[in-house]
């Protein structure tokens, strides 16, 4: 549970205590997708290796898929007769391109949680 904690709040898998990201918005212009290198409490070193998040891009897929498909059968059951499909198609898009930055962290978040063990005996250790 303390894991799952940790990525919903992007906080430190082992320790959930230090930042994941530079900027706690995700939508502060130029700290987007900004990460910190190393965890303030207790020094997990985020990425491990050259390309460690490459991974998170199969993460952030499923999320687009699970959003898709259940976006899509709210618009069979709800809408398919008040709304055009090309105007749910396009909203889906749109709606996507807005939630880029939540998704990307989530997506390394969640990476980040599936290969390093939740610790928190490690609070404060360096």
């Amino acid at each position: 549970m303390g894991q799952i904690k940790s990525a919903l709040s992007w906080k430190c898998p082992r320790c959930n205590e230090g930042e994941l990201f530079e900027a706690k918005n995700p939508y502060t212009p130029g700290k987007m997708l900004a990460m910190h290198s190393h965890c303030s409490h207790c020094g997990l070193r985020y990425e491990k290796e050259m390309g460690f998040f490459y991974g998170a891009m199969y993460v952030s897929y499923m999320i687009n898929i699970a959003l898709f498909v259940m976006a899509t059968l709210a618009w069979y059951l709800f809408f398919e007769d008040k709304m055009d499909w090309r105007l749910y198609i396009g909203s889906f898009v749109l709606s996507i391109v807005v939630l880029v930055p939540i998704i990307y962290r989530f997506s390394r978040a969640f990476w980040l949680i599936m290969m390093v063990k939740f610790e928190p005996e490690k609070r404060g250790e360096r």
